[in-house]
């Protein structure tokens, strides 16, 4: 059994998203990438708005990579949608910010951003003069945060073309370049573009574990960034664990014991709300990249 959680009682807006402006050429020549395609602020905000979720029973526990939700569709008939079916839900406007912000109670790119903004104010460096590797971008939530602060240059990264497409749709501008690459085998060309970045942080928010980002996908990101740089991630305080078999307890402890990861802010901080509506921790970091990780 399922039950409603919100009170919006309109009907889901249909799944698909707007238009690409063409080729990858044509989109660079409006400046950022998805300019143009846009309908205004008020257009996510609808379509968040119409939606109709409902969770599981609290009573029923699942583990975080097997939650899921029901959505109504425009007929009426409900759907059921796994949280980690990326594909499908940005295929659905608004239905990431429904289940995640709206339903769940997540709030982790602004407190990220936040603490990023904090540690840049306390090395007196700008915002402004940092260039963002967004890794597991999604449809750019991270990315609007980052402008918050005063970030003007960010390049987001997935490994799915439905994050690229809702980016495009619900945030257009905010990425000055936008790649679909699998980053445990980065194509030479996509290696290219990032470096002609010159790239000087990486934000990886909500997107570590569950084998939605492997540890060698984030080393190579990691290697992208200049030494010197700032790592911004988020990761469940389960992957931290001593009995961890992720390999990211080992990775970001061998870093931070080598060296290579100078942490300059590390906070503990809700992630979310479990479809249980028990708490998600998770672990906050924000270091300097100060050398290669083993």
């Amino acid at each position: 059994m399922t039950s409603t959680v919100n009170g919006f009682d309109s009907a889901v807006v249909g799944a698909g998203h707007a238009g690409h402006l063409g080729s990858e050429a044509a989109r660079r020549e409006h400046g950022r990438l998805g300019v143009g395609t846009y309908r205004g602020p008020g257009a996510l905000a609808a379509a968040r708005q119409g939606l109709r979720v409902a969770l599981p029973e609290p009573s029923s526990r699942f583990d975080q990579n097997d939650e899921w939700c029901v959505v109504q569709q425009p007929d009426g008939s409900w759907s059921e949608f796994r949280f980690h079916d990326y594909h499908r839900i940005f295929d659905v406007p608004g239905l990431y910010e429904k289940i995640f912000y709206d339903v769940l109670g997540c709030d982790t790119p602004r407190f990220m951003a936040d603490l990023f903004a904090d540690a840049l104010a306390g090395s007196r460096e700008s915002a402004a003069d940092v260039r963002v590797l967004d890794l597991g971008a999604g449809n750019g939530i991270m990315a609007e945060e980052l402008s918050t602060i005063g970030v003007a240059h960010a390049v987001g990264v997935d490994i799915l073309t439905e994050a690229r497409a809702a980016a495009e749709r619900d945030r257009p501008g905010l990425y000055a370049d936008y790649l679909v690459a699998d980053l445990t085998d980065l194509p030479a060309d996509a290696a290219r573009t990032l470096a002609d970045h010159r790239l000087t942080a990486l934000t990886v928010v909500a997107a570590l574990g569950f084998g939605d980002i492997p540890p060698a996908a984030f080393r190579t990101a990691y290697d992208q960034i200049a030494d010197g740089g700032w790592v911004v991630l988020t990761i469940k305080d389960a992957f931290l664990a001593e009995d961890d078999t992720s390999g990211f307890a080992t990775m970001i402890s061998d870093g931070l014991a080598s060296g290579a990861l100078e942490v300059v802010r590390r906070e503990r901080f809700r992630h979310r709300l479990a479809t249980d509506a028990s708490p998600l921790v998770y672990e906050g970091i924000v270091a300097r990249k100060r050398g290669p990780l083993g």
